[in-house]
C-alpha cells in the first residue's frame, strides 16, 4: 500500500513510535526512526526501518536530521511526531525549567519536524501529518498541568495545519491514546506509587481503570489507526483527534 514512500517517525525506537514504524514498514514504506539514543534505534532497525539520532528538544538537529533522512532515502511524506515525554506535576511543584521541558519536547519537537518535513509532502503532492498526542490533549489530566497544555497545544496546531492546507492533497490529524501498554506507563507506575503511596499493583490498576474498557491499550492498536490515515480513502480525513481510549472521554 504504502511502497515508495518514505516515512519519518520521531521516537521510533520504542513503544508507539516503533510500532507505527514498523506498521509503516510492512505496509511498503521505507521508514526513518529517530531518537536519541543510537543503541536503541539500532535495535529496532532493519526491515524497513533506518535509525537516525535526532533530538527533538533542539531546532538544528531536527534540520539537520531530517535533511539527512531526505538525502538518504528521499522526501518525507509521511511524518509522526511521536517523540515526547509523559511526566505530572502540580502547579505549584512546576517550576519554569520542567515546564519549558514538557513543552519543548512535546510541542516545539513536533512543531520543528513537520516544518521540516512539509516540503516533501509538497514536492510529491502527497502527504500525511499524524502527531501522536493525547487523551490528556482534549481534557486536562488531573496533575499534569504542563503535559495537559503541551498536548492540547498540538491538537491546535494540527488543527490548524489542516486549515491552512485545506483542499491540498496531504492531511493533517492527531491520534489521542488513553494509557498504552509502554515503558512510559512503568514510570508513571512508580510515579504513582510514590506520589500516593500505594503498591506497585495498585498504582497499575488506576491507570487501567482509567481506560474506559478497563485494559491497558496495545502500541499496535495506536499503530493501526495511523496506518488507517495513509489508506487509500483517508483522503478527506483531516483535522480530526482519533480517540484510541476503549470508549467515549
Amino acid at each position: 500500500m504504502l511502497k515508495g514512500t518514505h516515512a519519518l517517525v520521531t521516537g521510533g525506537g520504542t513503544g508507539i513510535g516503533l510500532a507505527i514504524a514498523r506498521a509503516l514498514a510492512d505496509n511498503g514504506a521505507v521508514v526513518t526512526i529517530t531518537g536519541r539514543r543510537q543503541e536503541v534505534l539500532d535495535e529496532a532497525a532493519g526491515d524497513g526501518l533506518h535509525a537516525l539520532v535526532m533530538d527533538v528538544t533542539d531546532e538544528a538537529s531536527v534540520e539537520d536530521g531530517v535533511a539527512s533522512a531526505v538525502e538518504a532515502r528521499g522526501p518525507v511524506q509521511i511524518c509522526v511526531p511521536n517523540a515526547g515525554v509523559a511526566e505530572g506535576r502540580s502547579l505549584l511543584k512546576t517550576d519554569t525549567e520542567f515546564w519549558r521541558w514538557i513543552l519543548t519536547t512535546n510541542l516545539d519537537g513536533a512543531f520543528w519536524t513537520i516544518r521540516a518535513c512539509l516540503p516533501g509532502m509538497q514536492s510529491t503532492n502527497w502527504g500525511r501529518v499524524i502527531a501522536v498526542s493525547s487523551i490528556a490533549g482534549l481534557r486536562g489530566l488531573r496533575g499534569a498541568p504542563a503535559y495537559s497544555a503541551s498536548k492540547h497545544g498540538l491538537i491546535g496546531m494540527i488543527r490548524a495545519l489542516s486549515e491552512d492546507y485545506m483542499g491540498a492533497p496531504y492531511t493533517f490529524n492527531a491520534l489521542c491514546p488513553a494509557y498504552v501498554r509502554t515503558d512510559i506507563v512503568t514510570r508513571n507506575q512508580e510515579a504513582i506509587q510514590t506520589r500516593a503511596g500505594v503498591s506497585a499493583e495498585d498504582a497499575m490498576e488506576m491507570m487501567v481503570r482509567a481506560n474506559r474498557h478497563k485494559r491497558l491499550i496495545e502500541p499496535e492498536e495506536v499503530a493501526a489507526a495511523a496506518l488507517w490515515l495513509c489508506a487509500p480513502g483517508s483522503e478527506s480525513i483531516n483535522g480530526q483527534t482519533i480517540e484510541i481510549a476503549g470508549g467515549q472521554c
